[in-house]
């Protein structure tokens, strides 16, 4: 049993970076795919409105009710431990995969930019957003938040540690730099469609909503150390977002 729940959560890992780097390619508007952001089947303008805004409210609940530790404690009733988290990446994954099948583009432009200049920096911007994400990831323990960790460490037969508070690199001048990358990734591009501004508003809202319930979450786990570390680092941006 406990190397079928390791091989579950390579799986599960395996499908979550197959799906991250469609996302990428979905947001970046990469012709080659099959469906993007602007690209995919054409329909009303209404239609497409509501079956985009439905598409990233599915998204957004999956991810904020089954990260919430209430839903974590009551799930694991069910779900063995071991693969919780890598149960939660396949959902996840799901989600995504559910956005990319059924997105509906919307045409028209909020900006086009054609200076091949500015272009230059959009797409640095946005291919930074990307990298951003990715490293932040491993600063605060990569393998641990995609499920791996959880289920080797079952198959050695060993608990895993404590957490510690710690501020690695990005961590030193903004509280969430995994959602900063977000924010970069969903935004920088020279062509914004209102389909691309559709999803980049509704998955903002989300991350701005999900921060609060994150951090409620750390001050319970970390106590005064997270407390004095919010009123210190900005929450997006060095200095701004502060909390005391």
């Amino acid at each position: 049993m406990r190397a079928l729940f390791l091989g579950f959560a390579l799986i599960a890992y395996a499908i979550f970076f197959a799906t991250f780097l469609y996302l990428i390619g979905f947001v970046g508007n990469l012709d080659v795919l099959p469906t993007t952001v602007d690209k995919g089947p054409a329909g009303p303008i209404g239609a497409a409105v509501i079956t985009d805004v439905v598409l990233v409210a599915l998204f957004g609940l999956q991810h904020s009710v089954m990260a919430r530790q209430g839903f974590k404690r009551n799930w694991t009733r069910i779900v063995p431990w071991p693969i919780e988290r890598s149960v939660y990446v396949l959902f996840a994954s799901a989600a995504l995969i559910i956005l990319f099948s059924l997105w509906r583009p919307i045409g028209g432009m909020v900006w086009d930019v054609a200076n091949p200049t500015a272009q230059v920096i959009l797409w640095a911007l946005f291919l930074a957003g990307w990298g951003i994400v990715l490293l932040s990831t491993f600063l605060i323990n990569h393998f641990e938040l995609f499920g791996l960790q959880q289920a080797w460490l079952h198959l050695r037969n060993r608990e895993p540690a404590k957490p510690v508070f710690h501020q690695p690199l990005f961590y030193k001048w903004v509280r969430h730099p995994l959602y900063l990358g977000f924010f970069l990734a969903f935004w920088s591009t020279p062509h914004m469609s209102y389909g691309h501004l559709l999803l980049s508003a509704g998955v903002s809202i989300y991350m701005l909503i999900a921060i609060r319930y994150e951090e409620r979450d750390l001050v319970d786990l970390f106590g005064d150390q997270y407390v004095q570390y919010r009123a210190r680092v900005g929450m997006l941006i060095p200095g701004l977002g502060r909390r005391s």
